[in-house]
């Protein structure tokens, strides 16, 4: 596959990639993103593939044994599900939605083609891809990508992934019913990494790192909009849900 790509001088580039190395020739181009420049390209690739066991059946297994989830595996129903794209292209990284008996809830996983040094509380199990062999599943909590891109995401409004699957030889679209809204952050570019959890309190998890405070929530109400965060509707959904809330400690 051919890329093309214009610099902001204008120069016209040709990057020709394989198919594995599609992702990281988008986000090598990460910096033009600033520029206002191939925003467009922010894409997941997907296979066509099966999981065993299924994205489903690991979210309502675990979840289901967790403090804050209060149904049993088999009354837990997928909503739908948001991505990011790892900007080194190794991690997989989607956020689910489900319904547990009468609450919403936000399960935040990674997927991982080898163990993740120090992160074993975090490590959910594995599955098998018939594509990618296996992954390790963590909770995205648990993992420093996922919590840098949700902090991203959450602050600029800008980052998630577009899915796209190649099928039969033709490019096509793999979207979401999950409609999620970030933003409130100013220009000022920031570090958005080093976050540790300081307080779990079940229905919502707050990290923090020197700049900023941010938490996630487990459980989903509909709530006004946070000054920076991150919320979701989807079909059925009018209200938005808040899913993040980043606070700066500076203020």
């Amino acid at each position: 596959m051919t890329i093309n790509l214009v610099d902001p001088d204008g120069n016209r580039l040709r990057i020709a990639t394989k198919p594995d190395l599609q992702r990281r020739a988008f986000w090598s181009w990460g910096g033009l993103l600033d520029a206002g420049c191939l925003r467009w390209l922010t894409m997941a690739l997907y296979h066509v593939a099966t999981t065993t066991p299924s994205k489903a059946e690991i979210v309502a297994g675990w979840a289901s044994t967790q403090p804050w989830c209060a149904a049993d595996e088999s009354a837990i129903e997928m909503i739908g599900a948001y991505r990011f794209d790892d900007p080194e292209g190794r991690v997989g990284m989607e956020v689910h939605l489900a319904q547990a008996g009468d609450t919403q809830i936000h399960v935040p996983l990674t997927y991982r083609d080898e163990p993740l040094d120090g992160a074993e509380d975090a490590l959910i199990g594995t599955t098998e891809h018939s594509v990618l062999g296996t992954r390790w599943v963590y909770d995205g909590l648990g993992d420093p990508r996922l919590v840098v891109m949700l902090a991203a995401v959450a602050m600029t409004g800008q980052g998630e992934a577009l899915g796209m699957v190649n099928k039969d030889g033709r490019w096509c679209i793999a979207p979401s019913n999950i409609r999620i809204l970030g933003g409130g952050w100013t220009q000022e570019r920031v570090p958005v990494d080093q976050f540790v959890v300081e307080q779990d309190s079940g229905s919502n998890v707050v990290l923090g790192n020197d700049r900023f405070e941010m938490t996630v929530f487990r459980n989903l109400e509909a709530a006004p909009r946070p000054v920076i965060g991150l919320t979701a509707t989807w079909n059925g959904q009018d209200d938005p849900v808040v899913l993040a809330e980043v606070r700066d400690r500076a203020n």
